[in-house]
């Protein structure tokens, strides 16, 4: 592979993301929303209960019907620590893996639709690359930058959960083993799978605004997996994230060895 070149469309697609309003913007409201805002509100939730008269008791019954799993991890804990712990921990993961793939699946969105939009696409076509490099180099640019905000974004979530609960918790009870394999094993899979995706539907549209109608659709079994743990439904354990992981890592793998076989640069002009 000519990785020399590669590493230039990387570059340059980074450098022209850094630069996109379009993108940047929804990337930091995500990161101050989620990252920031609401550590901050579940941790303090029981002591704002608490301050205006009511009881953190009302919402022992939704913990209830929760799974034996979760109320097994949730037991030793005080009603208010519980609430938190099953908040932060449990309830905001399956939103938390909507942020890789939400930042995958739009920066990907702009590989090639964002080049026809800029008219770049025909200098970029005629790179020293083949189509298959040329298509690596593209899902490339948006898996590492979607692992570097997930990454990131990760490190803020911990320091905000600890420091938004300290005074219910007493101790660093964040992150856990949980977490950990959802970082270190789910998220790059995931950001793979969104990443290698829209770059196929990125090649296809007209422009960025046609492909990221696309990527809101990506998000869609995050959204039923967020709601199935909130009805108790299923509880997301460590087992069931390494099972999880390894199938979005052979359907990525998949979906990588077709796109790049398929792919062909000059269906891209005709567009």
């Amino acid at each position: 592979m000519k990785a020399r070149a590669m590493l230039a469309i990387v570059r340059k697609d980074l450098k022209v993301v850094i630069q996109n309003k379009n993108i940047v913007i929804p990337i930091i409201i995500i990161i101050a929303v989620f990252f920031i805002g609401l550590p901050w509100l579940a941790g303090l939730a029981p002591t704002i209960i608490h301050g205006l008269g009511g009881q953190v008791t009302s919402l022992e019954g939704l913990l209830t019907k929760m799974p034996a799993g979760m109320l097994q991890e949730l037991a030793g804990y005080t009603i208010s620590q519980k609430v938190i712990v099953f908040v932060l921990e449990y309830m905001l993961l399956p939103l938390f893996l909507m942020i890789p793939l939400m930042t995958a699946s739009m920066l990907a969105a702009d590989s090639f639709a964002g080049e026809k939009e800029r008219k770049t696409l025909e200098a970029l076509l005629y790179t020293p690359t083949t189509d298959r490099e040329l298509f690596i180099a593209k899902m490339l640019s948006g898996w590492l930058a979607a692992i570097a905000i997930a990454l990131g974004g990760f490190l803020i979530y911990a320091i905000n959960v600890n420091a938004a609960a300290w005074s219910l918790m007493q101790r660093i009870f964040f992150p856990n083993a949980l977490w950990l394999v959802l970082v270190i094993w789910v998220v790059p899979a995931l950001s793979g799978l969104g990443v290698s995706l829209m770059v196929v539907v990125s090649a296809r549209a007209q422009g960025f605004q046609d492909a990221n109608q696309t990527a809101g659709l990506v998000v869609l079994p995050i959204v039923a997996l967020f709601y199935a743990q909130m009805a108790g439904a299923i509880f997301i354990n460590t087992s069931i994230l390494l099972l999880m992981g390894l199938i979005v890592w052979l359907m990525t793998g998949m979906l990588i060895w077709l796109g790049s076989r398929s792919f062909r640069r000059n269906r891209l002009l005709a567009g």
